[in-house]
């Protein structure tokens, strides 16, 4: 199953934000406590841990733009 482009967009934005309010001390831990979370509602390890491995493939190196982008 996967998300409309929209709703993905919307997701994508709402998880953007919260990575903004956790400060970039607690980065980390949310992202690890939502990825747990949700790998709680996918019910599969195999599944699970092939998005993982999706996820790190062709990982970007963030630019200093997209950077200074993300500082409101």
């Amino acid at each position: 199953m996967t998300l409309h482009a929209d709703a993905r967009d919307r997701v994508y934005t709402q998880c953007a934000r919260a990575i903004s309010a956790a400060g970039q001390e607690r980065e980390a831990l949310l992202l690890a406590r939502l990825a747990l979370l949700l790998f709680e509602q996918v019910g599969d390890e195999s599944r699970c841990s092939q998005a993982i491995e999706e996820a790190l493939r062709d990982l970007p190196t963030p630019s200093l733009s997209g950077m200074r982008a993300a500082v409101p």
